[in-house]
């Protein structure tokens, strides 16, 4: 049989297999897209851009791999379903050739305060088995290197069977663990002022207490009267040692107050269970403050903040024990791990040599593998779930990636770019929501939504290659190729803060004055420490008001009514222009729709099967009693006004009867932020990732401080809102204030009065100021990364 020629291969007809070569999406309704209808090109980087809030994430993340994710569970058993969230199908109409997605979101990494970047990417367990196999002494297990595994002894009877004969005799048993038995594997050790919890001039009647929750007239107060411990009318300078021991320290204890059984517990192991045992960036912002008034957290003194026990410790591989490898810089740990030559554990060491050096290809070379992995910012935690993607032999799959490019440095785009277009060339669907032009500039193609956000967002307004993008009439085509000019003059400072010697983290011994009275713009590449100097050294300082990455916290109930303190004064209002008390105006409390208890929706659980959720018949959807919402003001009722968006809220709280001047104040500043699109009663969890940054802005410029630092708040911004941003930063400059912005967008950096970039590199090869002047003077120079960067952005 003679062999197809080449013409025969050409006039075969292409396999049916081979025609799938699109995603296709119709009619999809998810949060607010409008009947949405897209084509999409598998083994292609799409990109997807628009305003913040035009519904990016609903298409990408909310319809494409959430239906990815749904039918790859229904694939389970159902009893194994029975163990796994349960996930709604998507409001849409038809979804076709869809492929496996891996999703690499913003997510912070969790802020279990135990997690570390070690443990979060498996390194730890790698050095843990090879501390198990080469360690010097021999100590166990990899248990026994682990942080998170206590020591266990018991002793007592066991039974030994000898042939026929069973023999009773006495065991004891170790199972060694890594924890330190002070700190309990956390690495610093918690000391609490008494002084914070109580004022001992009062008795607890006359309310003593001063930890936020502990009123005497709830829970706690019946519990303190009837446990019998102590004197409740006596102040508590006046209390003898056991009384003052079993209100500070007693253990949970059971009693019983007018025939029901209760736990009474000291303050100190109160506090220790309900607030220290969590990551204090997690709780409510009151509760934060008051843990940061009353606790001091310092080094545990037994394992020098290393986690680990005496044991652990102690046994060492080339004179390095565990706690010394992970406290290295990843780069510099690669390197000892590629000069450790042992046969016996060769696969161990390959595997761990490409993880640690997926973190340098990825540009996280600086981090140490101790890094509590709550304190990563979103872009560091989203490079972080990238590395085990790096290596991986999957193909045809869909990657799903949420701005990749934030927090990072503009010389660290180009190498995230690379990495992007790694996996596309491996045969991957790669989806990314982005706003920088040099990531949209690498896309095969782009669907452009909008035109606005919010209620007028959620329509597909492009679709095409990125030069077709370029001579589009959309808010993306026409900001793509923007460039802010650098100002012809810079504004003079008024004062300065002295930063003098600051050595946190990699900073060396930094000598710098940071300007008043003007936009001073912090930069440099990621890891070059920014954040140290800024945060460590002017974050405490008073007058001076810290806007971080942090997430917002917030439920399904939370809004950004309630979150701003906007509710508060609407409510009072309404109470007032009624005469009925202002508890009523809240679907948390008195006014809440019995039905739903003011949720506005129905959870109806069907085991194994998705949880449905049906809008409440009783309210309609609006969370209020049908008594509550014939109360008014200004014609409207409170529903009718959490179903207004900023904007309209704003005019309609300026005057007439509806004027409430502490509303239309913080209406005013969520304005200001370019937030005039969202509606006063959206849930929070809704919200895009630049929404929740300019909402955490618009709150914290009610603040009264001098001062204020901002860290990236270009993050989630579109090219657009970018220039509001600015016009933002100026107005608070001429307003009084001082503006410090920790940045890598080059628009605020052409805009900045001043220039403080650190490097010249990151890690050990950073911490050093490299250039301190004007904007035009950097151009000038290019003596820096940044410079260069920036000249080019300039054109200068």
């Amino acid at each position: 049989m003679t062999p197809p020629t080449k013409s025969d291969a050409a006039s075969t007809p292409p396999h049916l297999a081979d025609s799938h070569d699109l995603i296709r999406v119709q009619g999809a309704r998810v949060h607010n897209l409008k009947d949405v209808s897209v084509e999409i090109p598998k083994r292609r980087l799409t990109a997807f851009t628009g305003v913040s809030g035009s519904g990016k994430s609903s298409l990408v993340f909310a319809t494409i791999a959430a239906e990815s994710q749904r039918m790859i569970n229904e694939t389970y058993p159902a009893f194994v379903q029975g163990f796994m969230p349960s996930l709604a199908r998507p409001e849409v109409d038809l979804l076709e050739g869809l492929t496996t997605a891996i999703i690499v979101d913003q997510e912070r990494m969790g802020s279990n305060p135990r997690s570390t970047v070690g443990t979060a990417t498996d390194a730890n367990a790698m050095l843990r088995i090879l501390f198990s196999r080469l360690g010097d002494p021999h100590i166990g297990s990899p248990n026994a290197y682990s942080f998170n595994i206590p020591t266990v002894r018991a002793s007592g009877a066991i039974t030994v069977e000898r042939g026929s004969k069973t023999k009773a005799e006495k065991a004891t048993f170790t199972r060694l663990g890594g924890m330190c038995p002070r700190c309990e594997g956390m690495g610093s050790v918690s000391d609490v002022d008494l002084t914070a919890l109580y004022d001992d001039s009062k008795s607890l009647n006359e309310g003593a207490l001063t930890i936020p929750g502990y009123s005497m007239d709830g829970w706690y107060g019946r519990i303190f009267r009837g446990a019998g411990y102590f004197d409740p009318d006596k102040p508590i300078a006046k209390y003898t040692k056991k009384e003052l021991h079993d209100l500070l320290y007693r253990e949970p204890t059971k009693i019983k107050v007018d025939g029901i059984n209760l736990t009474y517990s000291g303050l100190i192991p109160s506090i220790q269970k309900s607030m220290l045992s969590k990551d204090v960036d997690a709780l409510q912002p009151h509760i934060q403050r008051f843990v940061e008034r009353a606790v001091t957290f310092q080094t545990c003194p037994e394992c020098e903040g290393t986690r680990l026990a005496p044991e652990a410790r102690s046994s060492k591989i080339r004179g390095h024990s565990i706690a010394d490898l992970c406290a290295m810089q990843i780069t510099d740990l690669a390197a000892w791990i590629r000069d450790l030559d042992e046969p016996s554990v060769a696969p161990l060491l390959r595997g761990l040599q490409h993880l640690l050096d997926s973190f340098s290809e990825i540009g996280l070379g600086y981090l140490s593998l101790d890094r509590p992995a709550g304190t990563l910012s979103g872009g560091e935690a989203q490079r972080t779930k990238m590395i085990r993607h790096l290596g991986s032999s999957l193909t045809d799959v869909t990657y799903v990636f949420d701005e990749p490019t934030i927090g990072l440095h503009p010389h660290d785009i180009e190498r995230m770019n690379a990495l992007l277009v790694q996996l596309r060339d491996k045969g991957n669907t790669v989806l990314v929501v982005e706003h920088k032009p040099e990531t949209i500039a690498i896309a095969d193609h782009v669907v452009d939504l909008g035109p606005g956000a919010g209620s007028d967002g959620g329509t597909v307004c492009f679709e095409g290659s990125v030069d077709e993008l370029r001579g589009s009439d959309t808010i993306t085509g026409r900001h793509l190729e923007d460039r802010a000019s650098l100002k012809d003059e810079v504004r003079k400072a008024t004062d300065a803060l002295e930063i003098r010697g600051a050595s946190t983290h990699n900073l060396r011994d930094v000598d710098v004055d940071v300007p008043l009275g003007v936009l001073c713009v912090v930069t440099g590449v990621a890891g070059s420490g920014k954040s140290s100097l800024i945060h460590g050294e002017l974050a405490d300082r008073d007058d001076v008001v810290v806007i971080d990455q942090g997430a917002i916290r917030g439920s399904r109930r939370s809004n950004p009514a309630t979150y701003t303190g906007l509710l508060d004064p609407i409510r009072k209002a309404f109470a007032k222009a009624n005469g009925v008390k202002p508890a009523l105006f809240s679907s948390n409390s008195e006014g809440a729709c019995p039905a739903c208890k003011g949720a506005g929706v129905i959870y109806t659980d069907l085991g194994i099967m998705d949880t449905v959720e049906t809008t409440c018949e009783e309210c309609e959807g609006k969370r209020f009693q049908a008594a509550v919402l014939e109360y008014t003001l200004g014609g409207q009722n409170i529903a009718d006004v959490l179903a207004m968006s900023v904007a309209q809220a704003e005019a309609f709280f300026a005057d007439g009867d509806a004027r409430t001047p502490a509303a239309h104040k913080i209406l005013d500043r969520l304005a200001d932020v370019g937030l005039g699109y969202l509606k006063l009663g959206q849930p929070l969890t809704t919200l895009s990732g630049g929404e929740r940054q300019r909402i955490k802005l618009a709150t914290h410029l009610g603040e009264k401080g001098g001062v204020y630092v901002l860290d990236e708040p270009t993050t989630g911004l579109h090219l657009a809102d970018v220039e509001n941003l600015l016009g933002l930063l100026d107005r608070l400059v001429e307003s009084g204030k001082s503006v410090i912005v920790i940045e890598h967008h080059q628009a605020v950096m052409a805009h900045a009065d001043w220039i403080i970039d650190l490097g010249p590199g990151a890690g050990h090869d950073g911490g050093t100021v490299v250039f301190e002047g004007t904007p035009s003077e950097l151009v000038a120079a290019r003596s820096t990364l940044t410079g260069e960067h920036l000249a080019a952005y300039v054109g200068g």
